[in-house]
């Protein structure tokens, strides 16, 4: 049935050629940022330190904005960027998180390993917020070159980091809603 919006509260349709009001509303359910009580994890990659760090920083620095508390938090160093789902598994099974923040940087280079680790990386990720219905937020960098990733750790693109804290708490958020 074609509808027709009046105003944002009134719409009408059209139903065997008759117009009808049809003036309900969907419920909308959304998860905030308020983060009061939430426990929180950042698994981050030790490769590519100078972005990563900053990415961290990024996440942490908003965390503790939106109300986490540090004795909330924990952060999960990981060799690199492929090994952040691994991680990520182990603390989603221990039931101790509300949501997971994975935070790497993959620079590509001369050789297709970029390729490898970043589609496994996020791959992973993925599956572990499926399998384990933890929210896992994904804050790792794909970038051509060391100045874009520095770009999205804090530079002129903002810091993904601290986006993906933003995603992880109005997931967690969202989840406990849909209960």
């Amino acid at each position: 049935m074609p509808t027709y919006n009046l105003s944002s509260s009134v719409r009408i349709g059209l139903h065997s050629n008759k117009l009808i009001s049809m003036s309900t509303h969907p419920r909308i359910i959304e998860g905030e940022t308020a983060a009061s009580g939430a426990r929180i994890a950042i698994v981050a990659a030790r490769f590519n330190a100078l972005v990563v760090d900053k990415l961290v920083s990024g996440a942490l620095e908003t965390l503790h904005a939106q109300g986490v508390r540090d004795e909330n938090l924990t952060l999960v160093r990981v060799p690199g960027a492929f090994e952040i789902p691994l991680a990520a598994k182990n603390l989603a099974a221990s039931g101790r998180q509300d949501a997971i923040i994975a935070l790497g940087a993959v620079i590509r280079g001369e050789t297709p390993h970029f390729d490898f680790v970043a589609g496994e990386c996020a791959r992973g990720i993925s599956q572990v917020a499926l399998d384990s219905g933890i929210p896992v937020a994904l804050g790792v960098l794909t970038c051509d070159n060391l100045e874009q990733a520095l770009a999205r750790a804090g530079g002129g693109a903002g810091n993904k980091g601290a986006d993906a804290a933003l995603v992880a708490l109005q997931m967690a958020g969202l989840l406990r809603k849909l209960g």
